[in-house]
């Protein structure tokens, strides 16, 4: 849950980065980390394994300017895509504010993506919150693979089988390049924002 401080005129939320292990969300995280500089406060903390890159999580806040006067600072987490991690990818996800899901476009992470959604909703539903409720961004990742003429799954597919009920926003993305990365960040923060206006009248 979002913290509001009024009488220190500050807002601090979090969002969540979650999906299968290897789809790119270590990933979206460095190159925020890179290019809004600026906004960074504070180390990326950042956990590699040999079996996955994310172990733990990867914390990183930012500030973002003022809303309604206000200071907005984000703390942005990445959850371990392996299964074995179950309990932790449910305790990052706790207090979040809004989750960015991340799918791999690759056809043969198709199963995995459709496992990582359905995990996410249950660690949400054990939190009293619904996927449906809650502000959800998906990012359908490594797009620019087709160029490289590696089997993609097309982001009609993926809407279809990803977000056919959901009907969140989806974004396309090559993480590692950047692509699509600032704006999937920007949508979500949007979402959380409404969200929290709506909630305290704010």
């Amino acid at each position: 849950m979002a913290v509001v401080n009024l009488k220190k005129h500050q807002i601090e939320c979090k969002i969540v980065y979650y999906g299968p292990a290897r789809c790119g969300k270590t990933s979206n995280l460095e190159y925020i980390h890179k290019t809004f500089s600026q906004h960074v406060k504070g180390q990326m903390i950042s956990i590699d394994t040999e079996g996955d890159r994310t172990l733990f999580f990867d914390f990183l806040p930012l500030e973002l300017g003022k809303v309604k006067g206000c200071d907005v600072r984000v703390q942005l987490y990445t959850v371990p895509g392996q299964v074995r991690y179950a309990s932790t990818r449910k305790l990052v996800l706790r207090g979040a504010d809004g989750v960015v899901f991340v799918a791999d476009s690759l056809e043969v992470r198709r199963d995995q993506n459709m496992l990582a959604l359905k995990d996410l909703q249950q660690n949400l539903r054990e939190y009293n919150l619904s996927i449906f409720k809650i502000p959800l961004v998906m990012q359908f990742n490594k797009r620019d693979l087709a160029e490289a003429d590696i089997p993609l799954m097309s982001v009609e597919q993926m809407t279809h089988e990803l977000n056919r009920q959901l009907k969140a926003p989806v974004l396309p993305a090559a993480a590692l390049k950047g692509q699509g990365v600032g704006k999937t960040l920007q949508e979500c923060l949007r979402l959380v924002l409404r969200k929290l206006q709506q909630e305290l009248n704010f």
